[in-house]
């Protein structure tokens, strides 16, 4: 029994030290809302206008999910289904992929985007790939919502962009954060993603708690001017999980502040004296409030900010990267000092490796995909010249990336292939500058027939075809003869089609 009491006296006092540290009030803003409940029982352990009409803002995103893995549960899809970006999808602001019109992309990297750089564009990818239109979408987002006794929220897109009836609550959030964790587990690994890697581009999650509070795993972040900074937080301790709500906050930073806040006060809620706390019941039974949501359009996007709040700032980073910092004393609270500063502790947070995000149905092979395709098709594009010199060239012309801008010169991509016939060596070398052609010159002459045989096989022009007929007699005409020509036409659009594929890889 002492060590029980010693063991609560030491939480308690930590935890007080720990709020303390981060300069929290105990009473929270009256502009924000705040919910912490267990995703076992549903039990709520802490709650401020928790009934509050509120906007979601993409946090939205965690209810498209859900209506599409249900629709993958349900056999309707599956994950590696490709789907098409359309014109509205692409047309998305401001957070998004970007992908072109057309690009084919599979629902499961759609929902990897979607849930850790929180592209908009990428909601309407699976919006329209599950149910055909935004508002079929939209429609089985309310049902879901009625299903579930989100009794407060209504949808009108997949995204959580500004919409006057994009409407939920705390309570509701809760509730839906609960759905996806009892009745998915296996798709858990959604909502607690480290990052993405598309390319060269890394895409960190941004709900800052991940990899960072002990236990968090999940779920998502969320900002529109008008609601303010949202999160839906989840951690688990001892095989037990907890759900916290914050909407409203000021910034990114306070959101994930608030969040662990909560969530620490949960995990501290099973000491001796719990008993003490009265009861809140479940989270259903949290009394919806008859209002208007909150616009918080001037005080989060406002002229008084130094800069305009946006979903994908890094305030943690950017804002407090001094260890006197709340968050950064926070942070130094809940981890071993391993380095100064929170700006030292966030590079050694192990997060865990972004994973990797392709746009088509197929993985990219290991390496320079874009590269080694370019090259492979490059190469099946000049069959005429056949020549082992000409492959080398297109090889050195792929690496260095200049093949487009040396095709039309016809000089630099065919100084190589016309050694063999050695009579225009001379007049080439002194075009190209290419050294190889000055201990030619005399054996220029004997060399002529196997050239005319590569212009017919390459369609030569008929002056090339006669050149042969002068044979050694008239070496001249060789230059004149407009090989390199057809040559860089043919070569021209291998190029182009290498730089496009380049560009799309991209």
């Amino acid at each position: 029994m002492s060590s029980t009491r010693s063991f609560v006296a030491r939480t308690l006092m930590w935890a007080g030290v720990a709020c303390a540290a981060t300069g929290l009030t105990v009473a929270p803003a009256a502009a924000e809302a705040l919910l912490v409940i267990e995703a076992d029982s549903g039990k709520v352990i802490f709650a401020h206008n928790a009934g509050q009409p509120w906007y979601p803002a993409s946090t939205t995103k965690l209810m498209t999910t859900y209506v599409t893995l249900r629709a993958v549960k349900e056999g309707r899809i599956t994950l590696d289904r490709p789907l098409v970006v359309s014109a509205n999808a692409a047309a998305q602001s401001p957070v998004k992929m970007g992908f072109p019109p057309g690009t084919v992309i599979t629902v499961d990297n759609a929902l990897k985007m979607l849930m850790v750089k929180s592209a908009n564009d990428m909601a309407v990818v699976l919006a329209e790939g599950v149910a055909g239109s935004v508002e079929n979408f939209a429609d089985e987002m309310n049902n879901n919502a009625r299903r579930l006794g989100m009794i407060q929220s209504s949808f009108v897109n997949p995204n959580g962009l500004p919409a006057d009836d994009q409407i939920v609550s705390a309570r509701d959030m809760a509730i839906l954060a609960r759905a996806l964790i009892r009745e998915m587990p296996e798709y858990d690994y959604f909502w607690h993603l480290p990052g993405i890697r598309l390319g060269k581009m890394v895409q960190r999650n941004y709900n800052t708690l991940l990899g960072r509070y002990p236990g968090a795993d999940g779920m998502k972040t969320g900002f529109i001017c008008a609601s303010g900074f949202n999160l839906v937080a989840t951690a688990t301790r001892d095989d037990r999980r907890l759900i916290a709500v914050v909407l409203g906050a000021p910034s990114s930073a306070a959101r994930a502040l608030k969040a662990a806040q909560l969530l620490e006060r949960g995990f501290n809620s099973n000491s001796g004296l719990s008993w003490l706390m009265p009861s809140l019941g479940t989270v259903e039974s949290v009394q919806p409030v008859d209002a208007a949501p909150p616009n918080l359009r001037d005080e989060m996007c406002g002229g008084h900010r130094k800069r305009p709040a946006t979903e994908d700032e890094d305030e943690v980073i950017g804002a407090n990267n001094n260890p006197d910092s709340p968050y950064g004393v926070f942070l130094s609270s809940l981890q071993p000092p391993k380095a100064k500063g929170a700006a030292a502790l966030l590079q050694d947070a192990k997060m865990g490796e972004p994973v990797l995000v392709y746009t088509g149905t197929k993985p990219p092979a290991p390496g320079s995909q874009a590269a080694g395709d370019a090259k492979k098709k490059t190469a099946a594009a000049k069959p005429p010249t056949g020549k082992d010199a000409a492959k080398d060239t297109a090889k050195d012309a792929a690496k260095t990336g200049t093949a487009t801008a040396a095709a039309p010169s016809g000089e630099a991509t065919l100084s190589k292939p016309k050694p063999k016939p050695k009579a225009p060596a001379a007049t080439d070398s002194s075009k190209d500058g290419a050294s190889t052609a000055t201990g030619d010159g005399t054996a220029a002459k004997p060399k002529p027939k196997p050239a005319p045989k590569d212009a017919a096989k390459d369609g030569a022009s008929p002056t090339a075809a006669a050149v042969p007929a002068g044979d050694g007699a008239t070496p001249k005409p060789k230059p004149k003869k407009p090989a390199p020509k057809p040559a860089a036409m043919d070569l021209t659009p291998a190029a182009a089609q290498q730089t496009s594929q380049t560009q799309q890889a991209r």
